[in-house]
């Protein structure tokens, strides 16, 4: 089988996913490049993509709508990578933003990353931190713009009080967060994107298992650290509601679906059910990315319709708290 991505696939069909290139800071004391300020930094994003959709959660949670901008891709990558075009009626469904680029008059994403480095040629990877100043990527890297997000920009930051990285669990959720990133963020991947057998069943293997320990710790746990709701819960959450629309049938990660754990899927409930975060999901971008654009595993490109989720319904989670 032909590999989704050949620079990041292994002789024996393991996908391996290539490091995140920008990582300069926004800071708030002056000890970076780039103060933290209302209006100078954009953020480029595809509502598809489960790394960037957990900054989109983020920007939406602290309330830094107005103090970043934010553009979502069309949720079709082809040849040209992540492209701005014009919006239809289904892009975006759900959510008041445009899928074009005002900021920089940009036809492809792709252009943003060969502004900032013209010997640039890796794989061009949503969310990307813009800042408008220097005409530059900032950062690539969602695990750093989430904490930016939490940290630096706070003083502009409608939800002030709001704190994902929590100090006393620091350690403990620093090694949650590496085992879901490993297991199971980065597992559906490894697993949809094994280009053999074994690559492929060692992957589901292990991401099931991370699966059914969660499970488990969720049984006994409203959310992932008891009753507040940290970085790594939304970290999972992107994982699991992405998970029976796409990874289960289209990555193959079929041993069960989150509908069929009892704690995952009251506790995906209970997550998009927190206020604003419905609008942070859209299935249609979801589908057509991932079921148009990943040629070499759906060659026909036929978006399925289902599965139909009600994910509104009362989940009864209340009771662990």
């Amino acid at each position: 089988m032909k590999a989704q991505f050949p620079t990041e696939q292994t002789k024996s069909g393991e996908f391996q996913r290539q490091q995140d290139a920008f990582r300069e800071w926004v800071s708030n004391d002056g000890s970076t490049a780039y103060p933290a300020a209302a209006g100078r930094y954009h953020l480029y994003v595809s509502l598809a993509c489960p790394w960037a959709s957990r900054t989109v959660i983020f920007r939406k949670l602290k309330g830094l709508e107005e103090a970043i901008s934010m553009t979502i891709v069309d949720p079709i990558r082809d040849q040209n990578g992540w492209a701005f075009r014009d919006p239809s009626g289904k892009i975006p469904l759900g959510a008041p933003f445009e899928s074009t680029d005002p900021i920089s008059g940009f036809q492809f994403l792709s252009e943003a990353y060969k502004t900032t480095d013209p010997n640039y040629n890796e794989r061009v990877t949503v969310p990307v931190l813009w800042d408008k100043q220097t005409k530059k990527i900032v950062n690539n890297s969602e695990d750093d713009i989430c904490l930016m997000f939490n940290t630096a920009f706070n003083e502009f930051a409608r939800n002030k009080d709001l704190d994902f990285f929590p100090k006393d669990i620091e350690t403990e959720h620093a090694d949650l967060c590496s085992f879901l990133h490993d297991n199971v963020n980065n597992g559906v991947y490894r697993a949809g994107f094994a280009t053999r057998q074994r690559p492929y069943e060692v992957a589901s293997r292990k991401l099931f298992e991370a699966l059914d320990q969660l499970e488990e710790r969720l049984s006994k746990s409203r959310f992932l650290f008891d009753n507040r709701i940290v970085e790594s819960d939304w970290r999972f959450f992107c994982t699991l509601v992405r998970f029976d629309v796409v990874y289960h049938g289209h990555f193959k990660c079929n041993l069960r679906r989150i509908i069929d754990y009892r704690n995952l899927q009251g506790y995906l409930m209970d997550l998009y059910q927190q206020p604003g975060i419905a609008d942070t999901v859209n299935f249609d971008h979801i589908k057509r990315h991932y079921y148009m654009t990943h040629t070499q595993i759906n060659p026909t490109r036929i978006v399925p319709i289902g599965p139909l989720l009600d994910l509104g319904k009362p989940h009864n989670r209340e009771r662990l708290g």
